[in-house]
């Protein structure tokens, strides 16, 4: 392998600033290695490579004239597949989109492209992004680049298994549960969710829309945070889009976090979690004190609840998002329809996998005539609770600290027969989403066979800086983030 692609985005772009390299040579590299490994990995569904070495070429343009470089500029990036590119297949990694081909940019990689970033392909996903192990895609499941006969995580899996296998450096996910901090923990990089309406979604193929939110995934916490200021900004193309200020994330890092109060989430590290993922907590804590942090245990009693909250709500949700899939207008259609009735029956039944189908009938029970005070109606007065708790709990501390999952990566196939025990992965990831808070995994060591476990940081609304800064100082102290997978 190139060993530039073993670097971080900040490493990368010092050498392409000090001409020690090309943009051209860097994109073309990982479109080297991806050639190497996509075939024991599956992480793209689709490359690129066309627009991304276009982009690469600007860039060196850019060098050769001695003009300023926008962050990021010539950094190959992957894209998960349900965000809008402009002539490239969109599909959702499902076969009802099977032949997609994108008429518009999102917003995402519009700014991407604005900032010269090259695209290299896009990423393979949980079906319109339902799942937790990346096993739900039409296209083929994704392997974990340091077991591959492990999962990956979900729903943004090739997403972090692209950036863990160096295949890309940075990648774009989207988070409505845990989809980006899930698959960070499995394969040993950082994912982060921002606040919700940080960064817009016009473009991002819709799961549930009160709960999605695009993120970066990077090999360290810097790149993250330079990723997240490229894609952050008010659009007055997305109705939730927050109207604030993009700040200098990359600022904040280094600011001394001595005296500062770090809340450890009692619910999630007194049962559940393997030895290996409670251990690498008790060393985060010990971490924390060494960097000058007064620990305080922090309870949250409706926690308990936010999956229960989650899978009414986001199915809900995504029974009403998905029903625009009808084989009308676009994407797949059944063949030989007797009538319109038997054309819509038909076509969602043959372009739908099992995971969505579960979670549209699931959504549209809980919002049916009778039912919908009884679950739809309790679930987000429940929403309301847990985000107060929160509320409350921030006047105490300055973040929240958790493992990111209660495990490592397990088997691929270990919970395809057992769908309660698949969303159970997610137990610790979606309380995050129904309070709309920023959230990040960090590398935080491994278990005995070696498997990365990553650490959940928790910030208040809109306070990224503080998050990143938390991150950057728990990462730095230790060197879990500079191992990579071998592969």
């Amino acid at each position: 392998m190139n060993e530039l692609l073993k670097k971080t985005a900040t490493e990368q772009s010092r050498a392409l600033k000090n001409k020690e390299i090309s943009a051209v040579e860097l994109t073309q590299a990982a479109f080297e290695r991806i050639n190497s490994v996509e075939d024991k990995i599956g992480a793209f569904n689709s490359l690129t490579q066309e627009t991304a070495m276009e982009t690469a070429k600007k860039v060196d343009e850019k060098i050769a004239k001695g003009e300023d470089l926008p962050l990021l500029a010539g950094i190959p990036l992957a894209l998960k597949d349900n965000m809008n590119l402009v002539g490239s297949k969109t599909t959702a990694s499902s076969k009802i989109l099977e032949n997609f081909v994108s008429p518009f940019n999102s917003t995402v990689a519009q700014k991407l492209l604005d900032n010269f970033v090259p695209i290299v392909g896009k990423a393979n996903l949980d079906e319109f992004a339902m799942g937790s192990s990346n096993e739900n895609s039409a296209f083929g499941k994704v392997h974990n680049p340091w077991d591959l006969n492990k999962v990956p995580g979900g729903s943004s899996g090739g997403s972090a298994a692209s950036v863990s296998s160096c295949e890309a450096t940075l990648a774009l996910g989207s988070d409505t549960g845990g989809s980006i901090r899930l698959p960070a923990s499995f394969c040993g990089i950082v994912g982060m969710k921002p606040t919700y309406g940080r960064v817009s979604r016009y473009g991002l193929i819709a799961f549930a829309s009160s709960l999605d939110q695009i993120g970066p995934f990077a090999r360290s916490v810097e790149d993250a945070a330079n990723l997240l200021e490229v894609i952050s900004g008010h659009d007055p193309k997305d109705s939730t889009s927050l109207n604030m200020p993009v700040e200098h994330y990359a600022d904040f890092l280094k600011n001394d976090i001595k005296g500062r109060k770090v809340g450890v989430i009692k619910e999630l590290i007194t049962e559940g979690n393997m030895p290996e993922v409670q251990k690498a907590i008790e060393n985060a804590i010990e971490t924390y004190k060494k960097l000058g942090c007064e620990i305080k245990e922090v309870s949250l009693k409706n926690l308990k609840y936010s999956i229960g909250i989650y899978y009414i709500l986001a199915t809900a949700e995504c029974s009403s998002n998905l029903a625009r899939f009808d084989g009308v207008r676009y994407g797949y259609r059944c063949s030989n329809p007797e009538n319109l009735m038997d054309m819509y029956t038909r076509t969602r039944a043959e372009g739908f996998g099992p995971e969505v189908k579960r979670r549209i009938m699931l959504g549209t029970y809980a919002l049916s005539a009778g039912y919908y005070d009884a679950y739809y109606k309790k679930a987000q007065q429940m929403r309301a609770l847990v985000t107060q708790e929160f509320l409350e709990a921030f006047k105490e501390v300055d973040v929240l600290i958790s493992p990111t999952c209660p495990n490592t990566a397990f088997e691929l196939g270990a919970k395809s027969s057992d769908p309660l025990a698949m969303y159970l992965t997610d137990i610790a990831t979606i309380s995050c989403n129904l309070a709309g808070l920023p959230g990040m995994s960090v590398p935080a060591g491994f278990d005995n066979s070696g498997m990365p476990i990553g650490l959940q940081i928790l910030a208040p609304q809109m306070q990224e800086t503080r998050l990143f800064n938390f991150a950057y100082q728990f990462e730095q102290a230790n060197d879990f983030y500079t191992k990579l997978a071998d592969i």
